[in-house]
């Protein structure tokens, strides 16, 4: 598309990252790989020039390759460009990009935006936020969810086990469903609620068992079921690693067991696991919302270094 002297259109290939890159964003440096495993593809990943400038951008990404979009993680613009100019190009440039993209008459997936802890407190910080919310509310989107980003980094001690849960290795599929199904009843997750409105927990579980859960690379011996003294299941934890870190994957008590501080033996566990694999780190995340979470992530060592914003088109 050309609009004035402006041109919009996507990457024509790999040798086009230098100039897809030329506006900064945390996830830079992870565009070849994502290339080369086709997270991403050349089609996915839009440019606004101004001649050789680039002005403003976006891209798609997905879990596997083959996979469709799953998620818009990336909007940049140029902040030199006046206000008012750089919004209009930013909502032009993803409605061009939308209508070449995804499919007519489909929910456009989420996006999301990983920006500094503070961010509400900066005034550079905050105005990229703002700009790129007002992007995405000219097309339609709303604010979905703000989650808290963690990490655990090597060298930070990790709790010592209460005594009061014995751990075992998560046994078949159906165990861990049916554990995902409970966990369900209650939770804060403003995803998992979205889904509870649309089918029945049973359903949610399963799927978030086999389009995430069952992904991950990493062994199945590492998941793990904690169960009281009597024997019955307290909750569970899923260390795992993605395609870029070492991750709390998923950490849930059962509602019956809640209250009485189990999460810190969970994410004890789970980080332990983890920790012996000689990682330099552990990535979690939590709702900002899910305030129980949150401190029990903090009383078990991890630090708050992002924030992520999640908006949706509804």
């Amino acid at each position: 598309m050309t609009q004035n002297d402006l041109i919009m259109r996507p990457i024509t290939g790999r040798e086009e990252l230098d100039l897809f890159r030329r506006l900064p964003y945390v996830l830079n440096d992870e565009l070849a790989d994502d290339l080369d495993a086709g997270r991403r593809r050349p089609e996915w990943m839009w440019m606004a020039l101004r001649g050789d400038r680039l002005v403003a951008r976006l891209a798609w990404w997905a879990r596997n390759a083959g996979d469709p979009p799953f998620i818009l993680d990336t909007l940049d613009l140029d902040e030199a460009v006046p206000a008012s100019e750089r919004l209009d190009i930013g909502a032009g440039l993803l409605e061009t990009a939308m209508a070449a993209v995804l499919p007519a008459g489909h929910h456009p997936p989420e996006y999301s935006r990983f920006i500094p802890p503070g961010w509400r407190d900066d005034e550079v910080a905050r105005r990229v936020v703002d700009d790129r919310m007002a992007v995405l509310e000219r097309t339609g989107a709303r604010l979905f969810v703000e989650r808290l980003r963690l990490e655990w980094r090597s060298g930070t001690p990790v709790p010592r086990p209460s005594g009061r849960l014995t751990f075992r290795p998560v046994g078949a599929r159906e165990e861990l469903v049916e554990l995902m199904t409970r966990v369900l009843d209650g939770t804060l997750d403003a995803h998992s609620r979205a889904e509870l409105a649309a089918m029945p927990a049973a359903a949610v579980a399963a799927e978030q068992y086999d389009s995430e859960l069952s992904q991950y690379p990493t062994p199945r011996d590492w998941w793990r079921i904690a169960t009281s003294a009597a024997g019955e299941p307290v909750g569970f934890v899923i260390p795992a690693r993605n395609s870029y870190n070492p991750i709390i994957a998923y950490i849930g008590v059962l509602p019956e067991h809640r209250g009485r501080g189990h999460i810190d033996d969970l994410l004890a566990e789970g980080t332990r696991i983890l920790a012996e694999q000689g990682v330099p780190r552990i990535r979690a995340s939590t709702d900002v919302g899910n305030v129980p979470m949150a401190r029990a992530f903090q009383r078990a060592g991890y630090v708050n270094f992002e924030r992520e914003i999640n908006m949706s088109w509804s």
